[in-house]
């Protein structure tokens, strides 16, 4: 019966693979075969095919496999059968890291430098998420057409609606928060639709929030009220409304209005749009289903094992894998231990998000001081990881990995440099003292470059071994979690006036970290806080967007560090690497919003471009 889905749905992607935009030119029929809308397993097949399209689930990815992989189910015009690096079981996960502050590439070859230095022009190509929505959202459409004429039992077709109308919105959200509005289609189009609905405008911004937040409220009743990992709950339909409203109200309270509306929130809706967001939070938090996950005595490993734990008590959805390569039929998993994972690697690769030292220092002291360090000190004698590191917010070390962070049995080791008795430096890979190599085995391709001096732990897990090609992690990617929803919570609340309830949420979250408890709250702490809890999960460029502070926070130099053994003390001399990406990174004002782009512009005369391409 999967066989024939799939080949029910390949055949309907063939009939389509001449179309290369899906708002740009009269749509098709996807699927004529009668057979499928009277037949249960098929119908819930369909809806399970497109939670495997909504990529963008998993931190942002563009496809699902790659290309050179068995069984694609996306071909032709709709996915780009050369779009190998993008995907899921490629290296997409990692770009909304690597073009925020987090940090940046390493060993992945996704080209994302030009953009981090202000090249995002007209001709998009940055994080796309157009052709593949529309392509998703006409299936749902058609779905929650035919389903209620369908054999399918009642009370499930209920359901399966709800969860594809909660498809439907996550797959707007995650256009709003790129173009701003954009077409908000909710039929099934056919060939002779008016050509305003076959070629249609842009709604609004507001229009497309007010949609996601209304379809949350309407469906939450329909969905299960237990938890419900790898499909919609009510509960994952309330955060995915409060993480919306929160968007909303940030871009109301600190964007402007332009385009004639098309971009941007009147002020006068920011208390209603947060109060939304918190209200929808509450519901949640009230829930009693969902707590912060505290199970590990030890601090690290229990920040870990949030991400290690299946179906553990702070998961309110989550995108399944299963270990069974992606690439093999029926497989469900994706390569973030073989891309992202320390040395040793198979393709002496690894890395792909190199953190910037900056964002280390964002990891305050357990006793709760900032963790900015003295540069000018740590440059000068030796020091000893524990030194320098050892009083971290546990969270640092879930998070990153970096010189003498344990691994698989050894230790990671980045230092570049040996220094002998006498005072020389050995400095060439090929050099060694004693049986001590001057250098480590992080260096990336074995060329000399140990990047940023950090890595990044968050969601790996050290008991797979990779083996020698992809798709080997089997790890639950968390899209909807509580620690997230306490901190919608403590923003909301703080910029209603309730900075009780915010301060409150913020402890609770470091309660948990293991560090000390904050004795009042601003919009600076809360926002701190939520760089570091949600590092890596792909928030933080979003979250500097809708604040309106990517221009500063995204403009500029970042840094690394370098670590040089010591013989004789087994400590380190370290090295400030300004710089790090060689140019200054440049976000400009216009790329709060992406490009509709000339291709999309040119084939529908009625879709206006963004301000300032």
């Amino acid at each position: 019966m999967k066989k024939l889905i799939y080949l029910l749905l390949m055949a309907s992607l063939v009939v389509t693979s001449c179309q290369d935009y899906i708002l740009d030119k009269q749509p098709k029929n996807l699927i004529t075969d009668a057979t499928v809308w009277s037949d249960p397993t098929l119908i819930d097949a369909f809806l399970t095919m497109q939670y495997s399209l909504t990529t963008v689930m998993v931190q942002e990815a563009a496809t699902y496999i790659p290309s050179w992989g068995v069984g694609s189910p996306v071909v032709g015009g709709v996915w780009d059968p050369n779009d190998l690096y993008p995907s899921e079981q490629g290296y997409g996960p990692l770009v909304i890291n690597n073009i925020a502050d987090e940090g940046k590439a390493g060993w992945a070859i996704v080209d994302v430098f030009g953009y981090k230095i202000g090249g995002l022009s007209v001709n998009g190509g940055l994080l796309e998420w157009w052709e593949y929505p529309y392509y998703i959202i006409r299936n749902l459409n058609q779905f929650i057409e035919r389903v209620p004429n369908s054999p399918i039992d009642a009370a499930l077709a209920k359901k399966r609606m709800a969860e594809a109308r909660f498809l439907r919105a996550f797959n707007y959200f995650a256009m709003v928060k790129r173009y701003g509005g954009v077409p908000l289609i909710t039929k099934q189009q056919k060939l002779d639709d008016p050509k305003d609905e076959l070629y249609p405008a842009r709604n609004s911004e507001r229009e497309i929030y007010d949609f996601i937040i209304s379809e949350m409220d309407a469906i939450a009743n329909d969905l299960p009220v237990d938890q419900t990992i790898g499909r919609p709950s009510k509960w994952a339909a309330l955060t995915l409304k409060s993480r919306a409203a929160l968007y909303a109200g940030s871009i109301a309270q600190f964007g402007t209005v332009q385009l004639n509306g098309k971009l941007g929130i009147p002020q006068s809706e920011v208390n209603s749009y947060y109060q939304k967001a918190y209200d929808a939070s509450v519901q949640v938090i009230n829930s009693g289903i969902y707590q912060l996950y505290n199970n590990d005595a030890d601090k690290v490993m229990n920040f870990r094992n949030i991400f290690m734990v299946k179906k553990n008590s702070e998961v309110i959805f989550a995108k399944q894998h299963n270990f069974v390569d992606a690439l093999s039929s029926g497989g469900a998993t994706w390569d973030y231990d073989f891309v992202q994972r320390p040395k040793p690697h198979p393709w002496n690769g690894g890395m792909g998000n190199e953190p910037y030292l900056e964002m280390a220092e964002e990891f305050e002291y357990k006793d709760g001081t900032p963790g900015k360090l003295d540069r000018n000190a740590i440059q000068q004698g030796f020091w000893s990881i524990d030194e320098l590191w050892g009083k971290k917010d546990p969270r640092f070390f879930a998070t990153l990995y970096t010189m003498e962070t344990p691994w698989r049995g050894g230790m990671v080791d980045f230092h570049k440099g040996l220094i002998k008795p006498d005072g020389t430096i050995l400095d060439s890979g090929s050099d060694a003292y004693q049986g001590v190599a001057a250098w480590g085995t992080q260096n990336l391709w074995g060329g000399g470059d140990f990047g940023t001096g950090f890595g990044v732990m968050k969601l790996l897990d050290e008991q797979v071994g990779i083996g020698t090609s992809w798709s080997n992690s089997g790890t639950d990617y968390i899209v909807f979690r509580y620690a997230e929803v306490l901190l919608n919570f403590a923003e909301a609340a703080f910029e209603l006036g309730k900075s009780g309830d915010a301060l409150n949420a913020v402890n609770q979250i470091r309660s948990r970290a293991g560090i000390a408890a904050l004795t009042s709250v601003n919009r600076e702490k809360i926002r701190h806080e939520r760089k570091v809890e949600l590092a890596f999960e792909g928030h933080r460029y979003w979250d500097l967007r809708r604040w309106r502070t990517a221009k500063t926070s995204l403009t500029g130099t970042f840094s690394g560090l370098r670590y040089i053994l010591d013989y004789t003390t087994r400590k380190y001399k370290l090295q400030v690497l300004d710089n790090i990406d060689g140019i200054p990174s440049k976000f400009n004002d216009q790329n709060y919003y992406f490009p509709i782009s000339l291709k999309r512009t040119g084939a529908n005369n009625n879709l206006v471009e963004n301000p300032g391409y």
